[in-house]
């Protein structure tokens, strides 16, 4: 018989201070009305819309084939470590050794294992606006106090040390740069970052540099500011193989840092995941050490459909937007149609597209401004057509 007397359950305060990801809540509703049979246009996952290489697929069948399927390192396989720093090396210019690697459960766990090795409790860590969901709640969850620091959209969201400097919080520890950047697609570009490093080293603070989309810049080359002589000691990499590999669900990142901030990570990794997957790593081996010419690909196609979404919105009544200059989002601004119908929060545009609209994006609220809303052109073109039709019906009624 059931206990008729029911305990309540007091959650620990720390994962109280913590609210659900936006991004997750909308791929959630979204899932909900497809299972409906409702046709959606979805530009809420940030994830790309291509398969995982056929290479790298079949490392992960020769590693079950081979029975690959044991414990591993905590902090990686030495065949995986080693090859993040050869790729790094050979691709964006740095000098790192696997002892100062680490391999971790995607990219998010490394930037949570970083953060949880660094930041005390009420410590202040610079946030650039607009931001990724999980920056500001990892630093909340550790106890950490988030300071966010406005970026220009004039300038296309880009941060410069001059509003670093701005904002700057006696005893801050920390300091987080995106690039390019989620949500908005801003490019630190190589000068600036320079001068952001020159700032962290006079204020005794580390430069986090989260690369999760590298590679995938519009304009020249891809830049990291480990790739500048004497960084090492001042910078942390978290880096990850989900969207340069199309790896999303394989859960594979990496950390480059001093290897005393590797050492504690990996005794925090160790007494939470044990290991990242050791198939998984496999598969990671062959996409670090074989051909980048998918990358390429999707690259080029990621520019036609950039191209295409950012004529698309300019024309859409009430709208403007940015163009990106790297990664995959575009983050238009959507103030004057939201005074023009009284509509209080991008939170409740979201819910209204997705009600009225049938098309899913993820309010700007979530990412630290009023008046913007986050769209993945991580889809066909003909779904962005489509959803670029229904937007401008919903906008112009």
């Amino acid at each position: 018989m059931a206990d008729s007397v029911s305990t309540p359950v007091k959650l620990a305060e720390r994962v109280e201070r913590i609210s659900v990801s936006a991004t997750f809540a909308v791929v959630q509703e979204a899932t909900r009305l497809r299972a409906q049979g409702v046709d959606l246009v979805d530009f809420g996952p940030g994830e790309p819309d291509f398969p995982t290489p056929d290479h790298i697929k079949q490392a992960a069948v020769r590693a079950l084939e081979e029975n690959f399927t044991k414990y591993t390192p905590a902090a990686g396989t030495a065949e995986l470590r080693q090859a993040v720093c050869d790729c790094h090396a050979r691709e964006l210019g740095s000098r790192y050794q696997p002892a100062e690697c680490i391999i971790t459960v995607g990219g998010k766990h490394g930037l949570f294992c970083a953060l949880s090795s660094l930041v005390e409790r009420d410590q202040p860590v610079l946030i650039p606006a607009p931001y990724w969901v999980t920056f500001p709640e990892i630093v909340r969850y550790l106890g950490g106090r988030p300071v966010f620091v406005p970026t220009d959209e004039a300038s296309g969201f880009r941060l410069t040390a001059a509003e670093l400097e701005r904002s700057w919080v006696e005893g801050t520890r920390v300091v987080i740069v995106n690039s390019p950047a989620n949500p908005s697609g801003a490019v630190t570009n190589a000068e600036e970052f320079e001068r952001i490093l020159d700032l962290c080293r006079r204020r005794d603070a580390l430069l986090l540099s989260d690369e999760c989309y590298s590679h995938f810049v519009y304009d020249g080359a891809p830049f990291s500011i480990a790739s500048l002589p004497e960084t090492k000691s001042s910078v942390i990499i978290c880096g990850s193989l989900s969207k340069t590999f199309a790896m999303t669900g394989w859960r594979v990142g990496y950390t480059l840092a001093p290897e005393p901030i590797v050492k504690a990570m990996t005794r925090l990794q160790s007494h939470s995941t044990s290991n990242p997957t050791s198939i998984a790593q496999k598969a990671a081996v062959a996409a670090l050490r074989g051909p980048m010419d998918t990358v390429k690909e999707m690259l080029a196609e990621y520019t036609r459909r950039r191209d295409s979404v950012i004529t698309g919105l300019n024309q859409i009544p009430h709208l403007r937007c940015t163009e990106p200059q790297g990664a995959f989002y575009a983050y238009p601004n959507v103030s004057e149609w939201m005074e023009r119908k009284g509509v209080a929060s991008t939170i409740d545009l979201a819910q209204r597209l997705l009600a009225e609209a049938r098309v899913a994006v993820v309010p700007g609220q979530a990412f630290g401004t009023a008046h913007h809303f986050r769209l993945s052109y991580a889809t066909s073109m003909e779904r962005i057509q489509e959803g670029l039709r229904r937007l401008y019906t919903f906008f112009s009624a």
